[in-house]
């Protein structure tokens, strides 16, 4: 929302302030701001009047001018067709900075320029507010412009612009009376209201005109006609105003729609009387319905779409865009003011889907009651003035909201203790004052009436946060808050599985909970609803996902095209699904591992076994040795069918890992998911600290060539059980599958490290362990000793 200074300046005093301060002070309100900029940005402009203008003569279109800016006469040379003796115009002296550039004296084949005759176009007012022959030309001013003074000043020009991003829940800010308010609270003034006042002739518009309403998407309609208008240009201050909002000026009669909208945050419409007929009514659109809009497009609508209709057909798009059929033109001389409060959810959708304008804007938002009332009456009297209209006397009226304003009670105590301020009851008061609210105090307990126009305020705790923001946050003294609190476990043990993942050289991420409808049920063969969000942003944040694994693989994606080959990363996160009509929240851990883990010359790459002993430390730790297994089923179709693993504790399926099929990535990617709501149901044991043995073991290698349907997991079961006690650790160096063993066989070759925390162990008392546990694996699993 734009400010002009100007603009604001008719109901409250901005005169003799600073911008730049008073935009700082706006900010600390809440009210945030893009930009501030002047709506003219040039510098050291005169009025000066063209003396002389002659033909240059070595050029046919330049013009050698005589141009007296009052103290002097300055030789200019200007190429504008319409430059000629006798004509007003603005000067850029020696030094002026236009947008364009700095305008210094020079010399044009072979004569001396000692300035620039302007166009306003060259003074930075954008082509879209300019005619023709601003265009084309240098600007004329009336014979009336006074020689050598400003003449930003004299085309009330001279204005201050402030580009406001405004927080959703002000509406009452998408108005310069709702600016006005705001400035009133810094500067501490007055509010002056616009003048409603206007004459209205004996005949009467309900003899002229019916109103129906026939639905309950309308809150109010109010409906006012004016006779004879005479159709011309505006004001000069009404288009400048305008203009300084990025509107563009039409004529007297569209442009106090566009200024009364821009004034009071009410959008109105005008229709042709004429054109419309005696019947104005509102209903909900037919399926299918059509209706060719101002911008000469035809739109389809639906029954969620509000029209406002002739008694038959729809003459205009409610809270949108009204209808090409009554639109207002050159030979308009009657008009029905419209003037109404819309379902702002209706609005929203059928601007969604259609068309979003700055009436659509400020519907959807929500409209105060009482401004409506105003806005009619404000454009019967701007129409009087500007437009020579005769108002007719009545209005229709048809009004389901509560016009009254609505009063809230609070402590000075219930204040203070939210604020962790020490404010007085004058404090407060004073507060509500410089807000414009009536409020009066007994027994430290105020009485606040709230303004209609406020409808951000509803409760208690609203009145809190104003105090806070007028009073000033800066105010606050800092205090150390007091209380009791606690960790809950789920917040400990998520710190855990962090200094885990951390500890094994993984980097945690943060991703979007809302993903594609296309990637919810990858990575998964659960069966569940979706979640939709009901207005997304965008088509790649549409539901709430069920898993994080597509999240990760988006970071790799990312990662990869900017040639960073090696990944590993995870992330803690809750997932959604929707099961039995019953929300899901579900705590979730999953990581994604690619490339190399180790640098140096030697580098050593994440594969199936790896990510494995990461899952297997990450269990250990958290209190789970002994007590998981790793199982094989249908895995979902997104995951390599022999190189992953479904993670089994107490007989619970807690997540899986493994590799990403080839078919959807080319590279050699891994990922692993665990569901640590699951995880946590199941009891850990206690993690027992195990001394180091102080005396050395000894190191055995084996390999045995197996059927592919044995899993790994089996058989390093088989060698523990055989091992026994000295058998410490258990580890696979080697994998093989190719055309030196037969095509149904894979080889694996383990490291068996043994130790004793007693003595040294001897090689005789290994051997027949060893001999032991290969025994075991050949009978237990079809094996074959591997001999070379």
């Amino acid at each position: 929302m734009r400010l002009s200074r100007n603009f604001v300046n008719d109901y409250t005093s901005l005169k003799d302030i600073d911008i730049h301060e008073f935009a700082s002070s706006m900010v600390k309100l809440g009210n945030e701001y893009e930009s501030i900029t002047k709506l003219v940005p040039a510098t050291k402009l005169v009025i000066g009047k063209v003396k002389s203008c002659t033909m240059h003569p070595e050029s046919d279109h330049l013009h050698i001018c005589k141009v007296d800016i009052g103290k002097e006469e300055l030789n200019i040379i200007c190429g504008a067709p319409n430059v000629r003796e006798g004509l007003k115009v603005i000067v850029a002296l020696d030094g002026a900075v236009l947008p364009g550039g700095t305008i210094k004296k020079t010399v044009v084949l072979g004569y001396e320029s000692n300035g620039m005759i302007c166009s306003l176009a060259e003074l930075g007012i954008d082509k879209k507010f300019l005619n023709d022959d601003d265009i084309n030309g240098i600007h004329e001013l009336n014979d009336d412009a006074p020689i050598g003074e400003d003449p930003i000043k004299y085309l009330e020009l001279d204005d201050d612009v402030i580009d406001f991003e405004l927080t959703a829940n002000r509406a009452d800010e998408l108005s310069m009376l709702g600016l006005a308010y705001e400035s009133a609270v810094i500067t501490n003034g007055d509010v002056t209201l616009p003048d409603l006042t206007y004459s209205e002739t004996k005949e009467d518009v309900n003899d002229k005109l019916t109103l129906n309403v026939d639905t309950k998407d309308v809150f109010t309609f109010l409906v006012k006609r004016v006779n004879n208008i005479n159709i011309k240009e505006s004001p000069l201050f009404m288009k400048n105003r305008l203009m300084a909002c990025n509107v563009r000026s039409i004529n007297n009669v569209v442009d106090i729609s566009n200024y009364v909208m821009l004034e009071t945050g009410q959008p109105l419409h005008f229709y042709d009387a004429d054109k419309l007929g005696k019947v104005i009514a509102a209903r909900n659109a037919k399926n299918g319905e059509k209706l060719v809009t101002l911008d000469n497009q035809e739109r389809m609508l639906s029954s969620e779409d509000i029209v406002i209709t002739n008694g038959e057909n729809p003459v205009a798009l409610a809270g949108v865009m009204g209808g090409l059929d009554t639109e207002i033109d050159e030979n308009t001389k009657n008009v029905v003011i419209e003037c109404a409060i819309f379902n702002p959810s209706n609005i929203r959708k059928t601007s969604k889907k259609l068309l979003r304008s700055e009436a659509s804007i400020r519907y959807e938002k929500g409209l105060d009651v009482n401004r409506c009332y105003m806005a009619i009456e404000r454009a019967c009297n701007l129409l009087e003035k500007y437009a020579d209209a005769e108002v007719l006397k009545g209005m229709l009226e048809y009004n389901t909201l509560d016009r009254n304003e609505k009063t809230i009670e609070i402590s000075l105590d219930k204040i203070n203790s939210v604020l962790g301020y020490s404010l007085n009851e004058e404090d407060i008061l004073s507060v509500f004052k410089r807000l414009h609210f009536e409020a009066s105090t007994k027994n430290k307990m105020f009485k606040v009436t709230i303004p209609t126009r406020r409808l951000d305020i509803s409760i208690p705790e609203d009145l809190i946060e104003e105090v806070s923001r007028v009073y000033g946050v800066d105010n606050i003294n800092s205090t150390l808050p007091v209380f009791e609190s606690s960790a809950s476990v789920h917040n400990v043990k998520d710190r855990v599985i962090r200094d885990i993942m951390v500890g094994e050289g993984l980097n945690e991420v943060i991703t979007y909970s809302l993903i594609n409808e296309k990637d919810v049920f990858k990575f998964t063969n659960d069966e569940f609803g979706i979640i939709k969000v009901l207005d997304p942003l965008t088509e790649e944040r549409t539901v709430l996902r069920h898993s994080i694994l597509t999240s990760l693989l988006d970071v790799y994606k990312y990662n990869k095209s900017r040639n960073i080959k090696d990944l590993s990363i995870f992330e803690i996160s809750k997932c959604f699904s929707l099961i039995n009509g019953e929300y899901i929240e579900e705590n979730k851990l999953a990581f994604l591992c690619t490339g190399a883990y180790t640098e140096g010359l030697n580098k050593d790459y994440y594969d199936f076994y790896s990510v494995k002993g990461l899952v297997e430390n990450l269990l250990d730790k958290l209190g789970y040795k002994n007590r998981y297994s790793f199982v094989v089923r249908e895995f979902p179709e997104e995951m390599h069918p022999t190189k992953s693993a479904y993670i089994n504790v107490n007989g619970k399926i807690v997540g899986l890992f493994g590799q990403v099929h080839p078919r959807m990535m080319k590279d050699e990617i891994y990922v692993c998911e665990i569901n640590l709501e699951t995880l946590f149901e199941n009891k850990t044991g206690k993690v027992k600290f195990k001394e180091v043995s102080k005396y050395p073991g000894i190191s055995k290698d084996v390999a045995f060539v197996l059927n592919k349907d044995v899993t790994n997991e089996s058989v390093i079961a088989t060698i523990k059980q055989a091992g026994g006690k000295v058998l410490s650790k258990v580890e696979v160096f080697d994998y093989y599958e190719g055309d030196k063993i037969e095509k149904d066989k894979k080889s694996i070759a383990y490291n068996l490290y043994f130790e004793s925390s007693e003595k040294t162990l001897e090689l005789e008392e290994i051997v027949p362990i060893f001999d032991k546990i290969i025994e075991a694996v050949v009978k237990k699993h079809n094996a074959v000793l591997r001999d070379k």
